[in-house]
Protein backbone atom coordinates (compact mmCIF):
# COMPACT_ATOMS: atom_id res chain seq x y z
CA UNK A 1 0.00 0.00 0.00
CA UNK A 2 1.31 3.39 -0.94
CA UNK A 3 0.97 6.54 0.13
CA UNK A 4 -0.51 7.64 -2.47
CA UNK A 5 -2.90 5.59 -2.83
CA UNK A 6 -4.51 5.51 0.24
CA UNK A 7 -7.86 7.93 0.66
CA UNK A 8 -7.87 10.80 2.99
CA UNK A 9 -9.68 9.30 5.63
CA UNK A 10 -8.13 6.02 5.21
CA UNK A 11 -7.57 4.88 8.94
CA UNK A 12 -4.91 2.32 8.57
CA UNK A 13 -5.91 0.89 12.19
CA UNK A 14 -9.23 0.13 10.29
CA UNK A 15 -10.22 -3.37 9.90
CA UNK A 16 -12.38 -4.45 7.12
CA UNK A 17 -13.39 -7.72 8.66
CA UNK A 18 -15.22 -5.65 11.11
CA UNK A 19 -18.06 -4.60 8.60
CA UNK A 20 -20.97 -6.57 7.54
CA UNK A 21 -21.34 -8.27 4.47
CA UNK A 22 -23.02 -9.92 1.52
CA UNK A 23 -21.07 -12.36 -0.64
CA UNK A 24 -22.92 -13.34 -3.78
CA UNK A 25 -20.47 -14.91 -6.32
CA UNK A 26 -18.55 -17.42 -4.24
CA UNK A 27 -17.27 -20.95 -5.25
CA UNK A 28 -17.51 -23.90 -2.89
CA UNK A 29 -14.72 -25.74 -4.67
CA UNK A 30 -12.62 -22.20 -5.08
CA UNK A 31 -12.66 -21.33 -0.97
CA UNK A 32 -10.55 -24.12 0.44
CA UNK A 33 -8.35 -23.84 3.35
CA UNK A 34 -4.87 -25.52 1.57
CA UNK A 35 -3.98 -27.15 4.96
CA UNK A 36 -7.62 -28.57 4.25
CA UNK A 37 -6.58 -29.92 0.67
CA UNK A 38 -3.28 -31.35 2.11
CA UNK A 39 -5.30 -33.70 4.52
CA UNK A 40 -7.67 -34.62 2.52
CA UNK A 41 -5.69 -35.19 -0.36
CA UNK A 42 -3.18 -37.77 1.68
CA UNK A 43 -6.74 -40.02 2.67
CA UNK A 44 -7.74 -40.15 -1.14
CA UNK A 45 -3.94 -40.32 -2.41
CA UNK A 46 -4.10 -37.78 -4.36
CA UNK A 47 -1.22 -35.99 -5.45
CA UNK A 48 -0.63 -31.93 -4.94
CA UNK A 49 1.82 -30.10 -6.66
CA UNK A 50 2.82 -28.41 -3.36
CA UNK A 51 2.60 -30.46 0.06
CA UNK A 52 2.86 -27.35 2.51
CA UNK A 53 0.08 -25.51 3.32
CA UNK A 54 1.76 -21.86 2.57
CA UNK A 55 3.61 -23.31 -0.76
CA UNK A 56 0.38 -24.96 -1.97
CA UNK A 57 -1.65 -21.92 -1.43
CA UNK A 58 1.04 -20.11 -3.37
CA UNK A 59 0.80 -22.29 -6.14
CA UNK A 60 -3.12 -22.17 -6.91
CA UNK A 61 -2.30 -17.99 -6.76
CA UNK A 62 0.46 -18.36 -8.79
CA UNK A 63 -1.15 -20.60 -11.53
CA UNK A 64 -4.59 -18.81 -11.49
CA UNK A 65 -2.83 -15.68 -11.96
CA UNK A 66 -2.43 -15.96 -15.99
CA UNK A 67 -4.86 -13.90 -17.60
CA UNK A 68 -6.87 -16.68 -18.92
CA UNK A 69 -9.74 -18.34 -17.78
CA UNK A 70 -9.62 -21.39 -19.01
CA UNK A 71 -5.96 -21.43 -17.16
CA UNK A 72 -7.79 -20.14 -14.36
CA UNK A 73 -10.19 -22.91 -14.53
CA UNK A 74 -7.62 -25.82 -15.06
CA UNK A 75 -6.47 -25.27 -11.06
CA UNK A 76 -9.85 -26.50 -10.33
CA UNK A 77 -9.04 -30.09 -10.67
CA UNK A 78 -7.20 -29.97 -7.37
CA UNK A 79 -9.82 -29.33 -5.13
CA UNK A 80 -12.69 -31.26 -6.76
CA UNK A 81 -10.57 -34.13 -6.59
CA UNK A 82 -11.22 -33.40 -2.59
CA UNK A 83 -14.08 -33.28 -2.57
CA UNK A 84 -15.87 -36.41 -3.23
CA UNK A 85 -16.84 -37.85 -0.24
CA UNK A 86 -19.60 -37.03 1.97
CA UNK A 87 -17.07 -35.97 4.78
CA UNK A 88 -14.77 -34.61 2.62
CA UNK A 89 -18.04 -32.30 1.24
CA UNK A 90 -19.40 -31.89 4.64
CA UNK A 91 -15.99 -30.56 5.92
CA UNK A 92 -14.89 -28.45 3.24
CA UNK A 93 -18.52 -26.58 3.75
CA UNK A 94 -18.45 -25.92 7.21
CA UNK A 95 -15.18 -24.41 7.02
CA UNK A 96 -16.32 -22.46 4.09
CA UNK A 97 -18.97 -20.68 6.56
CA UNK A 98 -16.81 -20.33 9.21
CA UNK A 99 -14.29 -18.53 7.08
CA UNK A 100 -16.90 -15.95 5.97
CA UNK A 101 -18.00 -15.35 9.30
CA UNK A 102 -14.38 -14.43 10.30
CA UNK A 103 -14.63 -12.24 6.81
CA UNK A 104 -18.01 -10.44 8.06
CA UNK A 105 -19.95 -12.08 6.48
CA UNK A 106 -23.77 -12.56 7.87
CA UNK A 107 -25.30 -13.50 4.65
CA UNK A 108 -23.83 -15.83 1.45
CA UNK A 109 -24.59 -17.94 -1.26
CA UNK A 110 -22.10 -20.48 -1.79
CA UNK A 111 -22.14 -22.03 -5.91
CA UNK A 112 -20.81 -24.63 -6.88
CA UNK A 113 -21.77 -27.93 -9.51
CA UNK A 114 -22.68 -31.41 -7.86
CA UNK A 115 -21.77 -33.24 -11.46
CA UNK A 116 -18.60 -32.45 -10.44
CA UNK A 117 -18.51 -34.53 -6.97
CA UNK A 118 -19.81 -38.00 -8.02
CA UNK A 119 -16.67 -39.42 -8.83
CA UNK A 120 -16.60 -41.94 -5.95
CA UNK A 121 -20.69 -42.85 -6.31
CA UNK A 122 -22.56 -39.90 -4.82
CA UNK A 123 -25.80 -38.96 -6.26
CA UNK A 124 -26.52 -35.41 -7.08
CA UNK A 125 -28.91 -35.39 -3.67
CA UNK A 126 -25.88 -36.81 -1.92
CA UNK A 127 -23.93 -34.09 -2.69
CA UNK A 128 -26.28 -31.52 -2.13
CA UNK A 129 -27.35 -32.90 1.25
CA UNK A 130 -23.64 -33.24 2.21
CA UNK A 131 -23.13 -29.54 1.52
CA UNK A 132 -26.02 -28.20 3.57
CA UNK A 133 -25.46 -30.28 6.49
CA UNK A 134 -21.86 -28.45 6.54
CA UNK A 135 -23.26 -25.24 6.23
CA UNK A 136 -26.08 -25.79 8.75
CA UNK A 137 -23.35 -26.75 11.00
CA UNK A 138 -21.46 -24.00 10.99
CA UNK A 139 -24.36 -21.52 10.59
CA UNK A 140 -25.79 -23.50 14.15
CA UNK A 141 -22.69 -22.65 16.07
CA UNK A 142 -21.61 -19.35 14.56
CA UNK A 143 -25.53 -18.70 15.92
CA UNK A 144 -25.27 -19.87 18.94
CA UNK A 145 -21.87 -17.48 19.29
CA UNK A 146 -24.02 -14.91 18.57
CA UNK A 147 -22.71 -14.39 14.82
CA UNK A 148 -25.73 -13.70 12.37
CA UNK A 149 -25.31 -16.21 9.74
CA UNK A 150 -27.39 -17.29 6.76
CA UNK A 151 -25.75 -19.46 4.14
CA UNK A 152 -27.47 -20.26 0.53
CA UNK A 153 -27.02 -22.73 -1.88
CA UNK A 154 -26.98 -21.42 -6.19
CA UNK A 155 -26.10 -24.71 -7.71
CA UNK A 156 -23.94 -24.87 -11.00
CA UNK A 157 -24.66 -26.31 -14.15
CA UNK A 158 -21.26 -27.05 -16.23
CA UNK A 159 -21.73 -24.97 -19.80
CA UNK A 160 -19.56 -27.61 -21.78
CA UNK A 161 -22.48 -31.14 -20.28
CA UNK A 162 -25.47 -31.79 -21.28
CA UNK A 163 -26.88 -32.02 -17.49
CA UNK A 164 -28.23 -28.67 -17.12
CA UNK A 165 -32.14 -30.01 -16.98
CA UNK A 166 -31.43 -32.48 -14.51
CA UNK A 167 -29.58 -29.97 -12.37
CA UNK A 168 -32.47 -27.49 -12.53
CA UNK A 169 -34.28 -30.49 -11.45
CA UNK A 170 -31.93 -31.08 -8.90
CA UNK A 171 -32.52 -27.74 -7.30
CA UNK A 172 -36.17 -27.45 -7.83
CA UNK A 173 -36.28 -30.33 -5.70
CA UNK A 174 -33.67 -28.65 -3.08
CA UNK A 175 -35.90 -25.53 -3.15
CA UNK A 176 -36.89 -24.65 0.65
CA UNK A 177 -33.99 -26.90 1.72
CA UNK A 178 -31.17 -25.07 1.52
CA UNK A 179 -30.90 -24.00 -2.42
CA UNK A 180 -31.69 -20.75 -3.12
CA UNK A 181 -30.69 -20.20 -6.73
CA UNK A 182 -29.51 -21.99 -10.66
CA UNK A 183 -26.55 -20.61 -12.22
CA UNK A 184 -23.73 -21.87 -14.94
CA UNK A 185 -20.84 -21.86 -14.95
CA UNK A 186 -17.56 -23.22 -16.99
CA UNK A 187 -15.93 -22.14 -19.85
CA UNK A 188 -18.11 -19.39 -21.16
CA UNK A 189 -16.83 -18.11 -24.61
CA UNK A 190 -18.26 -20.67 -27.38
CA UNK A 191 -21.07 -22.19 -24.52
CA UNK A 192 -23.85 -19.71 -24.80
CA UNK A 193 -26.90 -19.78 -21.79
CA UNK A 194 -28.66 -20.48 -24.77
CA UNK A 195 -27.69 -24.39 -24.94
CA UNK A 196 -29.55 -25.02 -21.68
CA UNK A 197 -32.89 -23.04 -23.01
CA UNK A 198 -34.46 -26.24 -21.87
CA UNK A 199 -33.38 -26.08 -18.53
CA UNK A 200 -33.85 -22.34 -18.16
CA UNK A 201 -37.58 -22.73 -19.37
CA UNK A 202 -38.04 -25.20 -16.73
CA UNK A 203 -36.99 -23.21 -13.91
CA UNK A 204 -38.67 -20.29 -15.61
CA UNK A 205 -41.97 -22.13 -15.28
CA UNK A 206 -41.17 -22.97 -11.78
CA UNK A 207 -40.65 -19.32 -10.90
CA UNK A 208 -36.95 -20.22 -9.69
CA UNK A 209 -34.27 -18.38 -9.85
CA UNK A 210 -31.04 -17.78 -11.91
CA UNK A 211 -27.83 -15.85 -11.98
CA UNK A 212 -25.53 -16.44 -15.01
CA UNK A 213 -21.94 -16.69 -15.26
CA UNK A 214 -21.75 -13.82 -18.39
CA UNK A 215 -20.01 -10.87 -19.50
CA UNK A 216 -16.58 -12.49 -18.44
CA UNK A 217 -14.48 -14.28 -20.34
CA UNK A 218 -17.24 -13.16 -23.45
CA UNK A 219 -18.49 -9.97 -24.42
CA UNK A 220 -21.96 -8.12 -24.84
CA UNK A 221 -23.86 -11.47 -26.85
CA UNK A 222 -23.00 -13.56 -23.65
CA UNK A 223 -25.07 -11.07 -21.74
CA UNK A 224 -27.63 -10.23 -23.75
CA UNK A 225 -28.30 -14.16 -24.16
CA UNK A 226 -28.46 -14.56 -20.60
CA UNK A 227 -30.46 -12.05 -20.15
CA UNK A 228 -33.58 -13.13 -22.86
CA UNK A 229 -33.21 -16.94 -22.64
CA UNK A 230 -31.80 -17.76 -18.97
CA UNK A 231 -33.95 -14.72 -17.24
CA UNK A 232 -31.05 -14.01 -15.34
CA UNK A 233 -32.17 -12.16 -11.73
CA UNK A 234 -28.33 -11.16 -11.46
CA UNK A 235 -25.24 -11.43 -13.68
CA UNK A 236 -22.49 -13.19 -12.54
CA UNK A 237 -19.47 -10.73 -13.37
CA UNK A 238 -21.06 -8.67 -16.13
CA UNK A 239 -18.12 -6.13 -16.26
CA UNK A 240 -17.94 -6.43 -19.77
CA UNK A 241 -21.42 -4.48 -20.21
CA UNK A 242 -19.01 -1.63 -19.64
CA UNK A 243 -17.70 -2.72 -23.67
CA UNK A 244 -21.21 -1.09 -24.57
CA UNK A 245 -20.69 2.54 -22.32
CA UNK A 246 -19.22 5.21 -24.46
CA UNK A 247 -17.66 8.60 -23.66
CA UNK A 248 -16.73 11.50 -25.68
CA UNK A 249 -14.08 13.61 -24.53
CA UNK A 250 -14.80 17.63 -25.77
CA UNK A 251 -17.92 17.21 -25.80
CA UNK A 252 -21.02 19.59 -24.82
CA UNK A 253 -23.17 20.05 -22.28
CA UNK A 254 -27.07 20.47 -22.43
CA UNK A 255 -26.33 24.15 -21.97
CA UNK A 256 -23.56 24.29 -24.53
CA UNK A 257 -20.59 24.47 -22.47
CA UNK A 258 -17.54 22.37 -23.67
CA UNK A 259 -17.23 19.80 -21.17
CA UNK A 260 -13.51 19.83 -19.27
CA UNK A 261 -10.68 16.97 -20.34
CA UNK A 262 -11.50 14.76 -17.44
CA UNK A 263 -15.14 15.29 -18.06
CA UNK A 264 -17.00 13.09 -20.81
CA UNK A 265 -20.51 12.75 -22.33
CA UNK A 266 -21.49 9.11 -21.31
CA UNK A 267 -23.76 6.86 -23.65
CA UNK A 268 -25.11 3.69 -23.43
CA UNK A 269 -25.78 0.84 -26.00
CA UNK A 270 -28.70 -1.21 -25.75
CA UNK A 271 -27.45 -4.18 -23.64
CA UNK A 272 -25.78 -1.33 -21.45
CA UNK A 273 -29.24 0.23 -21.04
CA UNK A 274 -31.49 -2.53 -20.82
CA UNK A 275 -28.71 -4.06 -17.80
CA UNK A 276 -28.82 -0.50 -15.98
CA UNK A 277 -32.54 0.44 -15.97
CA UNK A 278 -33.97 -2.37 -14.73
CA UNK A 279 -31.69 -2.75 -12.20
CA UNK A 280 -29.80 -6.35 -12.56
CA UNK A 281 -27.42 -7.07 -10.12
CA UNK A 282 -23.67 -7.16 -11.19
CA UNK A 283 -21.63 -9.61 -8.89
CA UNK A 284 -18.32 -8.22 -9.64
CA UNK A 285 -15.25 -9.68 -8.78
CA UNK A 286 -12.40 -7.05 -9.01
CA UNK A 287 -9.35 -9.34 -8.15
CA UNK A 288 -10.73 -12.48 -10.05
CA UNK A 289 -11.09 -10.41 -12.99
CA UNK A 290 -7.50 -9.36 -13.26
CA UNK A 291 -6.33 -12.61 -13.24
CA UNK A 292 -8.80 -14.13 -16.25
CA UNK A 293 -8.12 -11.18 -18.40
CA UNK A 294 -12.03 -10.15 -18.13
CA UNK A 295 -11.31 -6.24 -17.95
CA UNK A 296 -8.04 -6.42 -19.75
CA UNK A 297 -9.83 -4.77 -22.81
CA UNK A 298 -9.85 -1.79 -20.34
CA UNK A 299 -6.52 -1.70 -19.24
CA UNK A 300 -4.23 -3.08 -16.81
CA UNK A 301 -4.35 -3.32 -13.35
CA UNK A 302 -7.10 -2.56 -10.68
CA UNK A 303 -7.17 1.17 -11.65
CA UNK A 304 -8.26 0.38 -15.23
CA UNK A 305 -11.21 -1.77 -13.78
CA UNK A 306 -14.15 -0.69 -15.10
CA UNK A 307 -16.07 -0.67 -11.87
CA UNK A 308 -15.65 2.52 -10.80
CA UNK A 309 -17.43 3.31 -14.06
CA UNK A 310 -20.25 1.01 -14.06
CA UNK A 311 -20.52 2.69 -10.07
CA UNK A 312 -20.18 6.33 -11.43
CA UNK A 313 -23.04 5.52 -14.24
CA UNK A 314 -25.67 3.95 -12.19
CA UNK A 315 -25.27 0.02 -13.04
CA UNK A 316 -26.67 -1.92 -9.71
CA UNK A 317 -22.77 -3.26 -8.47
CA UNK A 318 -21.96 -5.58 -6.00
CA UNK A 319 -18.85 -7.09 -4.40
CA UNK A 320 -17.64 -10.34 -4.27
CA UNK A 321 -14.72 -12.66 -3.99
CA UNK A 322 -15.14 -15.30 -6.52
CA UNK A 323 -12.56 -18.46 -5.56
CA UNK A 324 -11.02 -16.96 -2.71
CA UNK A 325 -8.02 -19.32 -2.46
CA UNK A 326 -7.15 -18.84 -6.37
CA UNK A 327 -7.45 -15.36 -5.62
CA UNK A 328 -5.95 -14.95 -2.52
CA UNK A 329 -8.19 -12.40 -1.27
CA UNK A 330 -11.32 -12.27 0.69
CA UNK A 331 -14.59 -10.27 0.59
CA UNK A 332 -12.73 -7.44 2.94
CA UNK A 333 -9.43 -7.30 0.98
CA UNK A 334 -11.91 -6.70 -1.97
CA UNK A 335 -13.01 -3.61 -0.24
CA UNK A 336 -9.48 -2.58 1.09
CA UNK A 337 -8.23 -2.84 -2.78
CA UNK A 338 -11.37 -0.65 -3.88
CA UNK A 339 -10.60 2.08 -0.97
CA UNK A 340 -7.45 2.28 -2.33
CA UNK A 341 -8.05 2.41 -5.98
CA UNK A 342 -10.80 4.68 -6.26
CA UNK A 343 -11.34 6.53 -2.84
CA UNK A 344 -14.39 5.07 -1.79
CA UNK A 345 -15.70 5.67 1.91
CA UNK A 346 -17.83 4.48 4.08
CA UNK A 347 -21.13 5.73 2.40
CA UNK A 348 -19.93 3.97 -0.82
CA UNK A 349 -18.93 0.29 0.93
CA UNK A 350 -22.31 0.79 2.38
CA UNK A 351 -23.97 1.54 -1.11
CA UNK A 352 -22.25 -1.70 -2.35
CA UNK A 353 -23.21 -3.96 0.50
CA UNK A 354 -26.48 -2.72 0.48
CA UNK A 355 -26.76 -3.62 -3.41
CA UNK A 356 -25.43 -7.39 -2.14
CA UNK A 357 -28.27 -7.39 0.23
CA UNK A 358 -31.03 -6.25 -1.90
CA UNK A 359 -30.02 -8.76 -4.50
CA UNK A 360 -30.07 -11.45 -1.95
CA UNK A 361 -32.12 -14.79 -3.28
CA UNK A 362 -33.71 -15.02 -0.16
CA UNK A 363 -38.00 -13.62 0.76
CA UNK A 364 -38.05 -9.92 1.07
CA UNK A 365 -38.28 -10.13 5.03
CA UNK A 366 -34.86 -11.62 5.41
CA UNK A 367 -33.74 -8.74 3.00
CA UNK A 368 -35.43 -6.03 4.82
CA UNK A 369 -34.02 -7.38 7.89
CA UNK A 370 -30.13 -7.43 6.28
CA UNK A 371 -30.49 -4.09 5.50
CA UNK A 372 -31.78 -2.82 8.59
CA UNK A 373 -28.70 -4.88 10.01
CA UNK A 374 -26.11 -3.22 7.65
CA UNK A 375 -27.49 0.37 8.16
CA UNK A 376 -27.82 0.27 11.82
CA UNK A 377 -23.93 -0.63 12.03
CA UNK A 378 -22.60 2.00 9.38
CA UNK A 379 -24.71 4.79 11.10
CA UNK A 380 -22.83 3.63 14.17
CA UNK A 381 -19.86 3.98 12.39
CA UNK A 382 -20.47 7.09 10.33
CA UNK A 383 -21.81 9.20 13.31
CA UNK A 384 -18.50 8.23 15.30
CA UNK A 385 -16.78 9.90 12.80
CA UNK A 386 -19.08 12.88 12.61
CA UNK A 387 -18.50 13.08 16.87
CA UNK A 388 -14.60 13.18 15.98
CA UNK A 389 -15.55 15.95 12.94
CA UNK A 390 -16.82 17.78 15.73
CA UNK A 391 -14.76 17.51 18.03
CA UNK A 392 -12.04 18.63 16.13
CA UNK A 393 -13.79 21.84 15.19
CA UNK A 394 -14.33 22.87 18.82
CA UNK A 395 -10.77 22.27 19.23
CA UNK A 396 -9.66 24.77 16.42
CA UNK A 397 -12.54 27.25 18.11
CA UNK A 398 -11.18 27.17 20.79
CA UNK A 399 -7.84 27.47 19.66
CA UNK A 400 -8.50 30.58 17.74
Amino acid sequence: MTEELIHPDYDPEFDFRDLPKVSLHDHLDGGLRPQTIIELAAEIGHKLPETEAEALGDWFRESADSGSLPRYLETFEHTIAVMQTREGLIRVAREFVEDLAEDGVIYGEVRYAPEQHRRKGLSLDDVVDAVQEGLDQACEQLNSEGHPMQVGQVLSAMRQSDQGVEIAKLALRHRGHGVVGFDIAGPEDGFPPSNLKEAFDLLAENLFPTTIHAGEAAGLASIKDAILVGRAQRLGHGVRVAEDIEIEFGAIDENGEELSDDTGLVSLGPVANWVRERGIPLEVCPSSNLQTGATAKFGEGIRNHPIDLLVQTGFNVTISPDNRLMSGTSLSDEFELLVEAFDYDLEDLLDLTLNAAEAAFVPLEMRELLVEYINDYYDSLLEDDDDEDYEEDEYENVAD
